[in-house]
């Protein structure tokens, strides 16, 4: 039986922040972690099945999770969606954009990077 915590992270393009909120959290013990794109022409389009998959869903700005309801009422009523209110200026595990994940996810994550 798996009782690692499903997280699925947001942002538009699944470019930058998003991606790397996956790759700082995919080590963490107890955490199993996906990113996706509200655009349609992002790297991992956000699917239903990403959506049934998680058990907590991140956001990096208000407006996704304005847009993910809109877009996803029903699949998404029920789900803890978390604005971390990152704006799109980092690049790819920028140091800052990182500490700044971590600063905003600890307290629903804990440290990352934690193995077993």
């Amino acid at each position: 039986m798996n009782d690692a915590k499903k997280v699925l992270f947001v942002c538009s393009q699944n470019r930058l922040r998003s991606p790397t909120a996956e790759q700082i959290y995919g080590a963490s013990v107890g955490v199993e972690t996906r990113s996706a794109g509200l655009d349609r022409n992002a790297v991992v389009p956000l699917t239903l099945e990403l959506l049934d998959w998680a058990d907590i869903i991140f956001v990096m700005e208000r407006s996704h999770k304005n847009k993910l309801r809109k877009k996803f009422g029903k699949t998404v009523a029920a789900k803890l969606i978390v604005s971390l209110d990152i704006p799109d200026e980092f690049d790819f595990m920028a140091p800052d954009l990182v500490q700044l994940l971590k600063m905003k996810l600890c307290r629903y994550l804990g440290e990352s990077g934690k193995r077993a």
